[in-house]
């Protein structure tokens, strides 16, 4: 006697998805075919919440170790409960006349209230903020992207002047 197929689990995407799917290969070529930047958000950080904020210096000397803080919610607060939060955030650089991207940091926020006795009864919150320090002698961009469980990713970007 054959085991009964189990049922077809429905996944969120944060784009809409023809289904249904008979495997993940399946699924994973068809999300292949669609360019990520159509599914990232892009706004001006002072009116929309989920957008990074980047903060550093506008210019530094080559060499010169420096601080940049990525956060989201600086203007408008995002919310950062088990059920709407923001999951991650990642840090780029691509210097200037260079072919690729390096990425400087990710952080991972992974307490937002659950707790044993069910959603939001802990007092452990981790929030959206983040500080590293870097250096590069080539001037360029910093790209931050961040992940919010319900609106999906977001970026910005800060040009890096270096002199």
């Amino acid at each position: 006697m054959t085991a009964p197929t189990p049922p077809v689990k429905k996944i969120s995407t944060p784009w809409s998805v023809q289904g249904p799917f008979k495997n993940a290969e399946s699924l994973e070529r068809r999300i292949g075919e669609m360019p990520i930047s159509e599914h990232v958000g892009k706004a001006d950080w002072k009116t929309e919440k989920h957008v990074p904020v980047i903060e550093c210096p506008d210019k530094i000397a080559p060499d010169q170790i420096f601080d940049v803080t990525v956060m989201i919610g600086k203007e408008i607060a995002h919310p950062n409960t088990t059920a709407h939060h923001i999951r991650w955030m990642s840090l780029y650089f691509h210097p200037e006349g260079e072919k690729f991207s390096y990425q400087v940091a990710r952080v991972e926020f992974t307490a937002h209230g659950e707790g044993a006795q069910g959603v939001d009864t802990s007092t452990i919150y981790t929030h959206h903020k983040a500080t590293v320090s870097m250096k590069t002698q080539k001037p360029g961009t910093l790209y931050a992207v961040s992940l919010c469980n319900i609106h999906g990713l977001w970026e910005s970007e800060k040009k890096l002047l270096v002199g």
